[in-house]
């Protein structure tokens, strides 16, 4: 029965890597787990990931993506008591470091989705470095209110 039982949940765990383990290059960035929560059409919604270089700086500089009307770099920001979204003109990519984009921080702000966005969906986003050129991704989509996907590096 123990055995059974190992058996099943490395099978399972082993089903779930997949989802979570995509990762990119655009020149000497890597773009690690890109992945989004679930929302309705016509809405906004957001993507994350993890920005490594592996040499020279780069920056983000825009997204677009068929999936939404357009792509904003944001960030948050605390005003006093409350904590606002700012759009960036770019995000910094230094060597050594790695920026993690993710809910409360930096984030890709998808506006105006075309279609819903399904948990268990992937959706192709078009990420324009100033080094390292331009690289579509796949957001993998979790449910509404998912945490981040746990990754290992």
């Amino acid at each position: 029965m123990f055995a059974r039982r190992q058996f099943l949940t490395a099978a399972i765990t082993l089903a779930a890597l997949p989802a979570f383990a995509h990762s990119y290059t655009a020149g000497e960035v890597e773009i690690g787990h890109p992945w989004s929560r679930a929302a309705p059409a016509g809405r906004t919604g957001a993507g994350y990931m993890t920005l490594r270089t592996t040499g020279a700086a780069d920056r983000l500089l825009s997204a677009s993506s068929p999936a939404a009307e357009r792509v904003e770099l944001h960030t948050h920001i605390h005003e006093g008591a409350v904590m606002r979204m700012r759009p960036v003109t770019d995000i910094p990519v230094t060597p050594g470091e790695t920026v993690e984009l993710k809910p409360g921080g930096l984030h890709l702000m998808l506006v105006n989705l075309t279609a819903a966005l399904q948990p268990g969906a992937r959706v192709p986003i078009t990420l324009h470095f100033e080094r390292g050129g331009d690289v579509t991704v796949e957001l993998a989509v979790e449910r509404a209110g998912a945490a981040a996907p746990a990754h290992a590096h």
